[in-house]
């Protein structure tokens, strides 16, 4: 009958794909922030048709879907319009992210992981998780997987990684730390014991509580993931 929540994070190319899919290989539950703030303003679902009657349609793509780009330039430029869309959007992602959380807890999951990238940038978010969890990586290699990855050049991408909070900053403040320094089999080894350790943990949130307030906490969540996405 009890629950907790666990915050799941990490920085640009730090690997944090790589670590959910081995939590899902468990069977673990996961909920994707990311993945929800982009299905709630999907075309013809009540926040795209409110973000248009707002915006006006030159924030859309051909295709009908929202121009993220052109949004958040917006936004940036004009607080009143971010909040604006902050009040169409929010309700939207409470009420999803709830459902799924309700979801968990009646076929008995003993934690649900958030996966959300920007939860130590929004200290809000955190102080409703039991536990919070950093994907890391040592400063070279995340500025070499970045490069390769994104195929930037080194002056782009320190300027990407100088544009989000330090992943050391971000270790101070995780109670577990999954180091994605090295191979792969060496981070599945690092989540296998993290997994074991939460399956075995005593210190439950009533799952009321869970589902109940770390909605409330979401207050800028999507502003910060407007951003982490056109960054």
């Amino acid at each position: 009958s009890t629950m907790f929540l666990v915050g799941l994070s990490g920085g640009i190319a730090s690997g944090k794909s790589t670590v959910v899919a081995v939590l899902r290989e468990l069977g673990c539950a996961v909920i994707d922030a990311d993945v929800i703030a982009r299905e709630v303003v999907q075309p013809h679902l009540k926040a795209y048709q409110r973000i248009v009657r707002y915006f006006g349609t030159e924030i859309l793509l051909e295709n009908g879907e929202i121009n993220r780009e052109a949004l958040g330039n917006i936004i940036f430029s004009h607080p009143e319009k971010r909040q604006l869309l902050n009040s169409i959007t929010h309700p939207e992602i409470q009420k999803e992210m709830l459902k799924q959380i309700l979801k968990y807890f009646v076929l008995g999951y003993r934690y649900v992981i958030l996966d959300i990238p920007l939860l130590f940038e929004n200290n809000r978010l955190t102080k409703f998780m039991k536990y919070t969890v950093l994907v890391y990586c040592d400063p070279p290699t995340q500025l070499s997987r970045l490069m390769k990855r994104n195929g930037l050049s080194q002056a782009e991408a320190e300027a990407r990684v100088a544009s989000q909070l330090p992943l050391d900053e971000k270790r101070k403040l995780a109670s577990h730390v999954i180091d994605n320094s090295g191979d792969r089999e060496s981070t599945r080894r690092q989540v296998l014991r993290l997994h074991a350790r939460l399956e075995d943990s005593l210190d439950f949130l009533w799952a009321r509580l869970a589902a109940g307030t770390v909605v409330a906490g979401l207050g800028g969540l999507v502003y910060l993931l407007l951003r982490h996405f056109i960054s």
